[in-house]
């Protein structure tokens, strides 16, 4: 047997049911009405997640923007709407490759905070499926969420022309679902996050929304949007609608060009955002209730969202306008500059009070530190990699002891893993551990998580590719003499105070070979890096240690280390199945 396969089935001995994972049906425990009505629209919906066939099809379909609208659009019919009705619901549009969700979020607090009844339709979801369809910022109820898949649903079945007459994929029902919420619900405004891309997204059938907005952009979906970041600006610039005020955030010089091309060709006024420190002054600084310096990109891209969406639809005392610091730019922008004001009150609270679960989010339990962010692009990872240096150096500043440090890890699609990795290797951690993006192995309520488009063993294969490309850079810098010294973080490293560990540090003072391992699920993974000292996880199954000699030995430095940091990100999915075993409320 090959030494891949060898590696494969002894993770998968680890799994007695994993084999049968996908193949579990209806539970057969008692559980209240609502809760299986509830897990039997979960595994319908999930009965529509694309096939590989499919998926090529959907490519296929996307050099074709009238037949992928048009497909969109004969669907929303079916299930008993028209796209004039979409009208009514007072759209907020944002796509981007980072930052998107994080501004979605920092918009929908505000408005909220502004008195409005709001809805806000997002993706993925972390741990349940309705996180997606949100009232007033929170996930739609189990009563609510099945009432209304089975409307939409039973419509869409009833409307068939002929037996084989296809249903929408996953995502396209859910934003007709989501459509179908917001209206029945009557909410004052919806906040739109775009799926991928902009001008082929589902989501994009809209005609009519109050404002358009653009985050960061990056290189990311390259099979579907392009390879250059021009192509992805093209698409992502598809949102634009005529006469609809349209921001974005400082990109490079390429993608902008487009982005003006783009909006020149549709007839929409596109403007850039200013820069957040131009909201404050000596009597008000701003705290933003999410983590990283790289928020207030996104923060003062949502406050021109929600400044323009309330004086589009004329409500008074929304911020005064005032003159910015600097009288003459320092960057000059192929488009105007957004104009500057004071942010009213209810605003400058909805960005203290903003929540958006698995972005640079911090949980503490006791003597160990989770570092929770769903970092899955270069830029992103970035990103996070500064705000872990950040936040983990101040940590070890108070002077612990000694610090073991824990890299959980798992990346999904087409997306490069070993250029993701490379990224995050300055922070010298002591272990990485590789996994899959599911929580329990043996749950029986995992509808929310299932994939249908992958088996087991492809995810488990991944892992474990994924385990020798970090094997492998990591041999790669032991034999460096300058450890990260190309890197762009290392320009962000500082001295800690005299006697305290530091976060970069020389490899001489750290594991030349991060110990490496491979678990069949998040549990498993956690479990062993918290050796139960995290009152809220068993202690690790002791069959962990036969199957790992790693596992055995690293067993006691994370029992006696002062304090355990752990690093959870590269995908999303994989920070919601982590959220899912850490905050049992999650589930409820």
């Amino acid at each position: 047997m090959a030494p891949r396969y060898r590696a494969l089935h002894a993770v998968l001995r680890l799994l007695p049911t994993a084999r049968t994972v996908r193949s579990r049906g209806f539970s057969t425990l008692p559980e209240p009405v609502v809760r299986m009505e509830y897990q039997d629209a979960i595994r319908t919906l999930n009965t529509l997640q694309t096939n590989a066939s499919y998926l090529e099809h959907v490519k296929r379909q996307r050099s074709d923007p009238v037949e992928q609208l048009k497909a969109m659009r004969l669907f929303l019919e079916r299930s008993g709407l028209r796209v004039e009705d979409l009208d009514q619901l007072n759209i907020i549009h944002v796509t981007g490759t980072k930052g998107k969700g994080s501004t979605c979020a920092f918009t929908e607090q505000i408005l909220r905070n502004c008195g409005l009844k709001t809805g806000f339709y997002s993706s993925p979801h972390l741990v349940q499926v309705r996180e997606r369809i949100r009232i007033n910022g929170q996930p739609i109820s189990k009563e609510l969420f099945s009432k209304y898949f089975w409307q939409v649903y039973n419509r869409l079945e009833e409307t068939k022309e002929h037996e084989d007459s296809p249903m929408p994929a996953y995502f396209r029902f859910l934003t007709i679902m989501a459509f179908h919420v917001f209206l029945q619900e009557k909410v004052d405004l919806a906040v739109l996050e775009v799926g991928i891309g902009g001008a082929f997204d589902c989501t994009n059938i809209i005609r009519k929304p109050v404002v358009c907005g653009i985050s960061s952009l990056g290189v990311d979906h390259t099979s579907i949007l392009g390879d250059t970041i021009e192509k992805i600006a093209w698409q992502k610039g598809g949102i634009f609608k005529p006469g609809v005020p349209a921001f974005t955030v400082p990109q490079l010089a390429g993608p902008l060009e487009v982005l003006k091309s783009r909006a020149q060709e549709i007839g929409c006024p596109l403007y850039m955002c200013p820069d957040f420190a131009e909201y404050e002054d000596d009597s008000l600084s701003i705290q933003l209730g999410l983590a990283g310096e790289h928020q207030r990109v996104n923060a003062t891209l949502a406050l021109q969202l929600s400044h323009t969406w309330l004086q589009r639809r004329g409500f008074q005392g929304i911020g005064e306008h005032k003159s910015p610091k600097q009288q003459i730019p320092s960057v000059k922008w192929p488009f105007p500059l957004a104009q500057v004001f004071r942010p009213s009150v209810p605003m400058v609270e909805g960005l203290q009070n903003t929540v958006w679960l698995g972005r640079s989010q911090t949980l503490q339990r006791g003597p160990i530190s989770y570092y929770i962010d769903g970092a899955h692009t270069n830029s992103s990872v970035k990103a996070c990699v500064r705000w872990f240096h950040q936040v983990a150096l101040n940590e070890e500043r108070a002077g612990v002891g000694a610090v073991i440090r824990v890299l959980v890890f798992n990346a999904t699609g087409e997306r490069d893993t070993a250029a993701l990795m490379k990224l995050l290797q300055p922070c010298h951690f002591d272990y990485a551990l590789f996994c899959p993006n599911i929580s329990e192995v043996s749950g029986v309520d995992i509808a929310d998580q299932q994939n249908y488009n992958v088996t087991l063993e492809n995810i488990l294969t991944r892992c474990l590719e994924n385990q020798k490309k970090w094997n492998r850079l990591m041999e790669e810098r032991s034999c460096s003499d300058h450890w990260g010294s190309s890197l762009p973080v290392d320009a962000l490293i500082k001295e800690s105070p005299r006697g305290a560990p530091l976060l970069f540090r020389p490899s001489s003072e750290r594991l030349l070979n991060c110990n490496s391992l491979v678990f069949p699920c998040i549990s498993h993974a956690l479990q062993w890096a918290t050796q139960g000292r995290d009152p809220d996880l068993p202690c690790p199954d002791i069959n962990l240690l036969h199957h790992y000699p790693v596992a055995s030995s690293g067993s006691v430095l994370l029992r006696e280390a002062a304090r355990v940091q752990i690093l959870i990100t590269g995908s999303l999915h994989l920070v919601g199945g982590a959220l899912k075993v850490l905050d049992q409320s999650l589930s409820q």
